[in-house]
């Protein structure tokens, strides 16, 4: 049993302290081409996307939605920015966080993705207690997760 506070133990004094979750609190989408990005993520997922201009290096604020009472899972907000490199070139695997968005018709949700350029990452599957969860590319090469949850969450 782990607890906090001080506890002997092979005659070394150890430490155990509780330490706060830190939550996730902003993604970002690199992007060579910022404008078909901000509308692939428009039409797809419905989310407002604002330009900050030149000034800002051209950034795009991304605003997910607003958590409602009771919402299974709090979402957050994120960004748009300039990629700083070479895209992904494809057959690499995932190397970095994968955000993953719920939807309530994945199948409705996989058509939009790739009647504008996505692509598939994995098929379908049935995640037991959770949901149906797919992984997608966007245009740029991008994985992201969809996840529409099991009925009554």
């Amino acid at each position: 049993m782990i607890s906090t506070g001080e506890k002997k133990l092979n005659s070394f004094q150890v430490i155990i302290k509780t330490n706060k979750m830190n939550r996730v609190v902003h993604f970002e989408i690199h992007a060579t081409d910022l404008n078909k990005m901000q509308k692939f993520y428009e039409e797809v997922f419905g989310w407002k996307i604002q330009d900050l201009g030149p000034q800002m290096g051209n950034y795009r604020m991304v605003t997910t939605g607003e958590d409602k009472p009771g919402t299974q899972w709090t979402g957050i907000n994120g960004g748009i920015t300039p990629r700083q490199g070479p895209g992904p070139s494809g057959g690499e695997p995932v190397n970095a966080y994968v955000c993953t968005v719920e939807v309530e018709n994945i199948d409705e949700t996989l058509k939009k993705i790739e009647g504008l350029g996505g692509t598939v990452a994995t098929d379908k599957m049935d995640v037991p207690g959770v949901g149906i969860l797919a992984y997608r590319k966007d245009p740029e090469g991008n994985i992201f997760g969809v996840l529409q949850p099991v009925s009554g969450r």
